[in-house]
């Protein structure tokens, strides 16, 4: 369906008589059209609990329970099932954000409406206006549906849908838009499109459809995939190669079993949110709320940053930028002039700012001649300005007119070249009023003032540090290109400004810095089209009209000072002023990513050692060479105690990281092969020069296996040489635990056979020495496959 064709649908309604429609006109619209509000598509909790469960994660999760149970271990099968309930568990949550916004979204809607119904003005339920109806709208209203004004005119802030910093003048024949605000004036107004056919509603169903592609889920799969296909052939392999040797079906299926439990890495999407959970720990500290712990992994990958102007670069409060006093006048003169035609203590914003402009510059003296206020005409959209009559002391009458300059110039006495500087002005982006003042009969200009929304004082050194971070940041705003392209020159982001018209579905961030007079469903759009192209993008901003667009992003950012709706559907809200929270989110993201990589990396080396030394052992003794109960125990103490890495201390990359699980994997593998030349040699010595059986052999192995995944992960947490840098006291605390569990195990002949004190003190040794060996092998490789 096409953004016009709802649109037009309804306002191909009969045109209404001024005295609106009847209640049986109305009743018969609403009965095709619907209620003019935005439909409530809850999920009930069973389903939405069921689709967390239904997914290849959870999938993987649910057949390591399967496979507990069908061992018997009721105890390791319920802590896994803890794990799938709590990853369920913040599925649900993720979803019920996007619940959340639309709730929002609906605050946002007008409750009531003044109608006129069966020739008579009637305050009815915004839900019952209806395709035709004629509305009233007033001072401080919300516009309770799309509509086209017929009559009157008023000051409409339409800055929550559409971005403008502006409130715009509206008069007959104009368009606006349900949820804007009507800040002064009041008008008449015709029903063109209600409910989810007005903007404001095609907002809200982009909401509830936008979905950022989580690389989490990417990456988590991709390695399952891998593991599946490597491991799952090698233990085909294994039971075709047993069955070969006549081993009987009672040894057959411990081995298969043992096989698979060695082959899902079954911590690693519980690796994955406790990481994120410590980053947004961290960020909450920095004044970042993570309202997503996704946002926090895709923080490391972002490299596009799209960002709203009004509110976000800028500080959405309109200021004086400029006076230009012509001769005969100061500046001082014309601020206090635009003041004395200026309604003080209103809505209107222009008004505001001027008046503030003018306490500030006041002359400390009072003037002797205070003037005494006669008449006051406040901005009429008919004529485009608003005026003043004072009278002096001595019985002088003044008189005193602000408005467009094309309006001004027309009716005072311009000196050469006003025009131009009025021209100039606006050229810059500036909003640009005249001011006249005299005798009621004769007017002469006094000079032009400049108004502008100033950009956040952090705003150039954001963009700046952003580059230099490899990240490209590109402004969207609803605002005109030449306001949009001022702003952006002044926060330092130079580039070519988008044609209007629809955005390019091909295209590559370079290719323009700013967006302006765009839609919320262009910003959603242009995500899309970003994300598409490989691009993991941000967006930050602080309005409804932004609510699409944050919900997309993988990394949506809120500003402190955004709508409900705008932190609802962000996945980030910075809860103190200013800009510094997203240069933190994106380093304590890469942070985040460097620590999930290596646990990645270090599961993808362990469960291809243990699956290879399966088949080596199968070879050497005819037998497989561990157990599902020692797999049990090496998956527990090892794969969970192994989450510590989470807590390491790990470099930021300058650059945005990338998920590369090919190369990963690669790397994983060679450092698995190098750990399994280890426990076979381990084995072989227990083999042929302790003349070991097949129980202490089993032992032994599993011995070697807790050594060397010690001895991997410090190797494999450096990217330089292992001494580098000083591990995390939590991660040493776990190494300890981890071998002093394994250790005492195996001395004591717990759950498996014993070996002597010495043996397995040895292994160890032979372990961190065989540290410094692996190191060697892995600084070339890593280097060659990118992992940084």
């Amino acid at each position: 369906m096409t953004d016009a064709s709802p649109i037009s649908a309804q306002a191909a309604a009969p045109a209404t008589k001024a005295t609106g429609l009847t209640s049986a006109e109305a009743r018969q619209r609403q009965a095709s059209t619907g209620a003019n509000s935005l439909p409530d598509d809850a999920v009930h909790p069973w389903r939405v609990a069921l689709q967390q469960l239904w997914a290849p994660v959870p999938w993987m999760l649910e057949g390591t329970i399967l496979l507990e149970l069908a061992l018997g271990k009721t105890a390791e099968a319920a802590i896994i099932a803890v794990l799938l309930v709590f990853n369920a568990g913040l599925g649900m949550f993720q979803q019920n954000r996007a619940q959340a916004t639309l709730a929002a979204l609906r605050s946002r809607l007008a409750l009531t409406a003044s109608v006129r119904r069966d020739d008579r003005w009637k305050t009815l339920p915004a839900s019952e206006v209806v395709p035709g109806d004629v509305v009233k709208l007033s001072l401080g209203a919300v516009v309770p549906a799309d509509v086209r004004l017929t009559s009157g005119g008023v000051l409409i802030d339409q800055s929550m849908l559409t971005g403008e910093s502006v409130p715009i003048e509206a008069g007959p024949g104009l368009q606006t838009y349900a949820g804007a605000l009507v800040r002064r004036g009041e008008a008449v107004a015709e029903v063109t499109a209600t409910g989810e056919r007005t903007r404001f509603g095609r907002t809200a169903a982009l909401v509830r459809d936008a979905h950022a592609v989580d690389s989490q889920q990417r990456a988590v799969l991709r390695v399952v995939s891998y593991l599946a296909l490597f491991n799952g052939s090698v233990i085909v392999v294994l039971a075709f190669y047993a069955w070969h040797i006549g081993m009987t079906y009672a040894g057959i299926v411990p081995l298969v079993l043992t096989g698979v439990l060695a082959s899902i890495p079954v911590a690693l999407p519980a690796t994955f949110t406790l990481a994120a959970a410590l980053g947004a720990r961290a960020l909450a500290s920095v004044g970042v709320l993570p309202t997503r712990l996704s946002a926090v992994d895709e923080a490391a990958t972002m490299d596009v940053l799209c960002v709203d102007k009004t509110g976000t670069l800028t500080l959405d409060a309109l200021s004086v930028s400029a006076v230009r006093p012509l001769a005969g006048f100061s500046t001082a003169q014309v601020l206090s002039l635009a003041a004395l035609a200026s309604a003080e203590g209103g809505q209107d914003p222009l008004d505001a700012a001027i008046v503030k402009a003018a306490l500030d510059g006041a002359q400390p003296a009072p003037a002797p001649d205070t003037p005494r206020l006669i008449k006051f005409t406040p901005f009429d959209p008919a004529t485009k300005m608003s005026e003043a009559t004072f009278g002096l002391e001595g019985g002088a009458v003044q008189r005193v007119v602000k408005g467009a300059p094309a309006v001004v110039l027309a009716i005072a006495t311009p000196p050469p070249g006003a025009a131009k500087i009025a021209t100039d002005l606006e050229g810059q982006g500036f909003r640009v009023l005249a001011v006249a003042s005299g005798t009621p009969e004769a007017l002469k200009l006094a000079g032009f003032i400049a108004l502008s929304d100033p950009p956040r004082a952090d705003s150039a050194a954001l963009v700046t540090q952003l580059r230099t971070m490899g990240v490209r940041t590109l402004m969207a705003t609803g605002d005109s290109a030449l306001t949009a392209a001022s702003v952006a020159h002044a926060v330092g982001l130079d580039g070519a400004v988008c044609p209007p018209g629809a955005i390019p579905e091909s295209l590559l961030p370079e290719t323009y810095a700013v967006f302006a007079g765009v839609l919320p469903e262009d910003k959603f759009k242009l995500v899309q089209i970003l994300q598409k192209s490989g691009h993991t993008v941000g967006m930050c901003g602080d309005g409804a009209n932004d609510a699409p667009a944050l919900r997309q992003a993988q990394m949506g950012i809120a500003v402190s000072t955004a709508t409900d709706v705008a932190k609802s559907a962000a996945g980030m809200v910075l809860t103190t002023a200013g800009l510094a929270g997203i240069l933190a989110a994106i380093k304590e993201g890469r942070i985040t990513f460097q620590r999930i990589q290596t646990y990645t990396l270090n599961s993808i080396t362990s469960k291809i050692l243990q699956v290879m030394l399966l088949s080596v052992g199968l070879l050497v003794t005819g037998q497989a060479i561990l157990t599902p109960m020692l797999m049990v125990i090496i998956m527990i103490t090892g794969d969970f105690l192994g989450m510590s890495l989470t807590t390491d201390h790990v470099r930021p990359s300058p650059t945005p990281n990338v998920w590369r699980i090919g190369h990963l994997t690669l790397a994983g593998a060679i450092m698995g092969v190098g750990s399994l030349v280890f426990c076979c040699t381990v084995l072989g010595v227990g083999d042929f020069v302790r003349g070991y059986d097949i129980d202490r052999l089993r032992t032994l192995a599993f011995v070697a296996i807790v050594c060397i995944k010690q001895a991997t992960t410090y190797t494999n947490r450096e990217r330089r040489h292992l001494w580098s840098s000083r591990p995390s006291a939590w991660l040493v605390a776990s190494s300890v635990a981890d071998v002093a569990i394994a250790s005492t195990l195996a001395i004591a002949g717990i759950a498996m056979t014993a070996l002597p004190i010495a043996v397995v003190a040895q292994t160890l040794g032979a372990a961190a020495v065989f540290a410094f060996v692996l190191d060697a092998v892995k600084l070339p490789a890593f280097r060659r496959l990118g992992i940084r």
